[in-house]
């Protein structure tokens, strides 16, 4: 009986410790972009803190291709152990709406994805380059409208994160311009800085040195309310055009996570999220945190998909 006892005693130790001992062995933070941009922003203190708290490996790996595709379908095929993280934007839905679109079937279904937490959602912010003499939407509007289309902006790409947003501002406003797509929103900034395109959307992180140095002006924002870092920037809403689009980052698994073991995981990403160091992170490149826990984060991401659905099936084939 007493060795009955204590064989008891060390496995309820040992079940105890692997309950709680989350992640007990290396884990990989995906990103399914190039390096740079908001997702690396995002990931690269997420694997710091991670590995920092749990005392195990978690290094960011890079898997582009296909606008975001190549990178999701990568984890949505991973074991169901939460070891393999994805970091990643509204790409995750809109590449399979516009695969709607053409009939093609996308690498993956959001069925295989878990979400685990949103840890910002930045307002897309529209801007201008210098030379173009409008302060705010009704002037650029009616400016646009006396150039009879065209008018140019840039964007990411074809049904990109920056691209859909202004489709959105072009149909509340009855507007027509000329679109130049990028390779990503980087080089969609470098356009709109070289004077080779009107105006351009992008996150408060890329815009505001750019702002700063008087080399654009921001003259409207995607969002509901004003960003910390532009706040003398009027949200589209309130200057009357109903358009609403952000570029959030949330963290994503393969689904099919034990409950018990999801638990385990939405506690260490929330933990790395009201890390100082995180936080401090994003706030140094006018990030806002903005943490929500997994079913709010549902919540966040089933609006987000409806509004961002309903643009690309607007835009239709190009």
């Amino acid at each position: 009986m007493k060795r009955l006892l204590i064989a008891l005693a060390c496995g309820c130790a040992a079940f105890g410790a692997g309950a709680q001992n989350f992640p007990s062995k290396a884990m990989t933070v995906v990103v399914p972009n190039p390096p740079g941009g908001m997702n690396q922003i995002h990931a690269l203190p997420l694997s710091s803190v991670i590995e920092r708290m749990t005392k195990q490996p978690a290094p960011v790996v890079n898997r582009p291709g296909g606008t975001a595709a190549v990178g999701t379908a990568f984890v949505a095929n991973q074991p169901a152990d939460g070891y393999t993280l994805l970091v990643t934007t509204a790409n995750l839905h809109l590449v399979i709406e516009k695969d709607k679109l053409y009939g093609i079937k996308t690498p993956y279904a959001l069925s295989q994805i878990q979400p685990v937490a949103l840890m910002s959602s930045d307002p897309l912010i529209m801007v201008v380059h210098p030379s173009v003499p409008a302060k705010n939407v009704k002037e650029f509007i009616a400016l646009a409208k006396g150039q009879k289309g065209t008018s140019t902006f840039s964007s990411s790409g074809p049904y990109g994160i920056t691209h859909v947003p202004m489709a959105m501002f072009l149909d509340a406003a009855g507007l027509k311009m000329r679109h130049v797509p990028t390779t990503g929103g980087g080089p969609a900034i470098t356009q709109l800085l070289g004077g080779h395109v009107d105006a351009t959307g992008g996150g408060p992180a890329a815009v505001y040195p750019h702002v700063a140095a008087g080399k654009m002006r921001a003259i409207a924002s995607w969002g509901t309310k004003r960003h910390p870092a532009l706040p003398d920037v009027v949200p589209l809403k309130e200057q009357g055009i109903d358009a609403e689009a952000y570029l959030w980052v949330g963290v994503f698994t393969a689904a099919g996570l034990p409950e018990k073991n999801l638990t385990q995981l939405r506690d260490l990403v929330r933990k790395v999220a009201m890390d100082p160091t995180f936080k401090s992170a994003l706030e140094k490149v006018k990030v806002v945190p903005n943490y929500l826990d997994t079913e709010d984060f549902k919540a966040f991401f089933a609006a987000d998909y409806k509004r961002m659905a309903r643009a690309v099936q607007k835009i239709g084939k190009l």
